[in-house]
């Protein structure tokens, strides 16, 4: 039988972004010689070969579009070796896979001037971006209002760890046991996409050190079922207020996402809230009006 013709257009376009990526790293780029004149620009089929691990003949048939495996961490040396980035790299996985190569996850990332902006231009509905580690980057004035996140030392404004540390954020999650236990679920999904990266473990290290609650329950193992994006809040002032919650990923490459919450509609509660929000922000604005 033959294959599917999908799978033969992929060989084929493959063959062509390997040919056309290896033709454009000169030998020094790879600490090789020129070597003199080169009938074609870029490195040989056999110094490709060379760098990434295989033989000759092998990487000449992948280039060839022949139908031949490919395992991931062979694609993972051809893509240092073809000195691909992020989306070269996906498209590589795409192209002889047919899936997305696994992402390593990384911990560190600024944030985009505009997504500061999206969140200024959500007062009544807070919002904040977390990276990989849940370090909180960034927040509006109503995320601000309910998590006084401005309030805590930039080195420990992260998300776990003042939900384990912080007393107003136990106050706050109402129940908080049943609550941070399916956070905690979400953040060891995390937790196994940087294993190797220090900072994300020495979170949990200290952790463990200072909050007998975590230490026993990271220990534990336990999943609980996904986020059902559904938090019960004792908003400070107001009183018990249900939010629908969601979570966008605005940077893939960096681990960037963007935590937006919603009180929910229909409940007396929610009204409140947001009246309670655009009453501080008036008084905020009211203030700044004076200083300048």
């Amino acid at each position: 039988m033959s294959a599917p013709r999908s799978l033969e257009r992929n060989r084929a376009e493959l063959a062509d972004f390997l040919r056309s990526r290896r033709e454009r790293i000169t030998p020094q780029e790879v600490g090789l010689p020129s070597g003199g004149r080169r009938r074609t620009p870029g490195l040989r089929r056999e110094e490709v070969a060379a760098l990434a691990g295989v033989g000759l003949s092998w990487y000449t048939w992948l280039e060839q579009g022949r139908e031949i495996g490919v395992s991931a961490s062979f694609l993972e040396n051809l893509s240092r070796t073809l000195k691909l980035d992020a989306t070269e790299r996906r498209h590589l996985f795409l192209l002889a896979h047919q899936r997305l190569p696994p992402e390593p996850g990384k911990t560190w990332c600024v944030v985009p001037p505009l997504v500061h902006r999206l969140m200024a231009d959500l007062p009544l509905r807070p919002a904040y971006v977390l990276n990989l580690r849940w370090d909180v980057l960034a927040w509006n004035a109503a995320a601000d209002k309910v998590f006084g996140f401005s309030s805590v030392p930039v080195e420990r404004r992260n998300l776990l760890w003042l939900l384990f540390t912080a007393p107003s954020m136990r106050a706050l999650l109402d129940p908080w046991q049943d609550q941070a236990l399916q956070i905690l679920s979400s953040f060891r999904r995390d937790f196994v996409r940087a294993p190797q990266d220090p900072d994300i473990g020495s979170l949990v290290r200290d952790l463990e050190k200072v909050d007998p609650d975590f230490r026993t329950w990271w220990r534990q193992q336990d999943i609980h079922g996904p986020c059902q994006g559904i938090r019960h809040f004792q908003v400070a002032d107001i009183g018990p207020v249900v939010f629908d919650h969601t979570s966008l990923s605005i940077d893939v490459d960096r681990d960037l996402r963007l935590v937006y919450y919603a009180a929910r509609e229909g409940q007396a509660q929610s009204r409140s809230f947001e009246q309670w929000l655009q009453t501080e922000r008036e008084q905020a604005a009211r203030d700044a009006d004076v200083l300048n």
